[in-house]
C-alpha cells in the first residue's frame, strides 16, 4: 500500500509540474503537453490503496474524473494511462479519452467526468457477477459531492434490492467542487445514506490507509461472500485545487493549512517503522515509486500523436467511405446541380 501511495503521489506531482508547462502566465488550457482539464487526487492516496488493496483484476473498479491514484492501485498500465493523458496514439484509448476517461478492461477498471456516473455500472458488473456465480466483486468511488446525484441513490437501492457484491466509496475531501459539503448535503457523515437503502454502512474517519484497509477488507469480504452491498465513507485531503489552474479563492488559507498537515503517507510511514521496517527499505520503495512514474512520463512523451483521421475510428456512425477524401456531390447536400 505504501509504494502504491507513493507512486500515485509522485505522479500526481509530476503531472502538475508537465500540464503547467506553456500554461503560465496567463493560463491557457489547450496549451502545453497535456490539453484540457487535469484533476489531481494528491491527499487521497490512502483510500484507494486501502480499498484495491483487497481486489482481484477480475473485480470491477469504477472511479470518479480524479481518478489516478485508484486506476495504480487497481493495476492499470502506468504508461499506457500516461499516454492517455498526454493525449498519444499507445494511450488506453488511443490518446481520445484523456485523464477523465481512462479504460483497462485487463483489470477491470474504468472512469468518467460525468459525477456519480460510475455507480450503475459498477452496480452492472455485480448484477452479472451474481448471475455469473462468481465472487467478484464492484467497487464505485465517488466524491462526498456525488451523493446526493440519483444515479448514485438509483444505484444504492438496486444493490440492496438485488442484494448485490457492490461496494460503494465516497472519498471526503470536504469540498464538492467549489462549495463546502455542509451548504449541499444534508448530512455531515455519507455513510448514513445506507440509512436509508437497508445496507450496511461505514466511515473512516482519518486518512488513515490501515484504517481504510480494516473497513474495506469488511466491506469487500461482506461482498464476495455474497451477503450483499455496502456504502464506506473514507476522509481524504484535497493537497491541490479541485482542477490545476484553480485559483482556490472561495478555500480559506488554514483549510489549505490543515490539508497539508494530515499526509496519509507520513502516517503509514510511521506505522511502517514502528514495526521494524528500516530506512533502507522504506527508501528502496520511494526510488522504485520515482523511477516507475519517470520511466512511464518519459514513454508516454516519446509516443506518436493520433493521425487526426482516426477522430473518425471508434464512434457509434462513422462517415461514408470516401466523405473524406472529397467534396459531397449535390445529392448529398441536396443541391440542383
Amino acid at each position: 500500500m505504501y509504494e502504491n501511495m507513493v507512486t500515485a503521489r509522485q505522479y500526481e506531482e509530476r503531472l502538475q509540474e508537465e500540464y503547467m508547462e506553456g500554461k503560465q502566465p496567463a493560463f491557457d488550457i489547450s496549451a502545453g503537453p497535456i490539453p484540457g482539464e487535469l484533476h489531481l487526487a494528491a491527499g487521497h492516496e490512502a483510500a484507494g490503496a486501502g480499498v484495491c488493496q483487497h481486489l482481484r483484476d477480475d473485480d470491477t473498479v469504477t472511479a470518479p474524473h480524479r481518478p489516478h491514484h485508484i486506476a495504480i492501485a487497481k493495476g492499470v498500465d502506468l504508461k499506457r494511462m500516461t499516454a492517455e493523458i498526454f493525449g498519444r496514439e499507445s494511450g488506453l484509448s488511443g490518446g481520445k479519452g484523456g485523464h477523465m476517461h481512462l479504460f483497462d478492461p485487463a483489470v477491470n477498471f474504468a472512469c468518467s467526468g460525468i459525477i456519480a456516473e460510475g455507480c450503475p455500472p459498477a452496480v452492472g458488473a455485480g448484477l452479472a457477477a451474481k448471475k455469473r456465480n462468481t465472487d467478484s466483486v464492484a467497487v464505485a468511488f465517488l466524491g462526498e459531492g456525488a451523493i446526493d446525484q440519483g444515479a448514485f441513490l438509483e444505484s444504492l437501492n438496486l444493490a440492496s434490492v438485488q442484494n448485490l457484491p457492490v461496494v460503494f466509496v465516497v472519498e471526503d475531501n470536504d469540498w464538492a467542487i467549489s462549495m463546502p459539503k455542509e451548504r449541499v448535503t444534508d448530512v455531515e457523515n455519507g455513510a448514513q445514506r445506507a440509512d436509508g437503502f437497508g445496507l450496511s454502512g461505514a466511515r473512516v474517519d482519518a486518512d488513515d490507509a490501515v484504517a481504510v484497509f480494516d473497513a474495506a477488507r469488511e466491506a469487500v469480504g461482506r461482498a464476495r461472500d455474497g451477503n450483499g452491498p455496502t456504502l464506506l465513507e473514507v476522509q481524504v485531503h484535497r493537497r491541490m485545487g479541485h482542477f490545476m489552474g484553480d485559483p482556490e479563492a472561495y478555500r480559506p488559507d488554514e483549510d489549505k493549512d490543515a490539508a497539508e498537515q494530515r499526509d496519509s503517507i507520513e502516517r503509514l510511514e510511521a506505522d511502517l517503522r514502528a514495526h521494524g521496517v528500516d530506512d533502507e527499505t522504506i527508501d528502496d520503495l520511494r526510488s522504485r515509486a520515482h523511477d516507475r512514474v519517470e520511466e512511464a512520463i518519459e514513454w508516454a512523451k516519446d509516443q506518436p500523436e493520433p493521425d487526426p483521421d482516426d477522430a473518425y475510428e471508434d464512434v457509434f456512425v462513422n462517415p461514408p467511405s470516401g466523405v473524406t477524401d472529397s467534396e459531397p456531390s449535390a445529392a448529398d447536400t441536396g443541391g440542383d446541380d
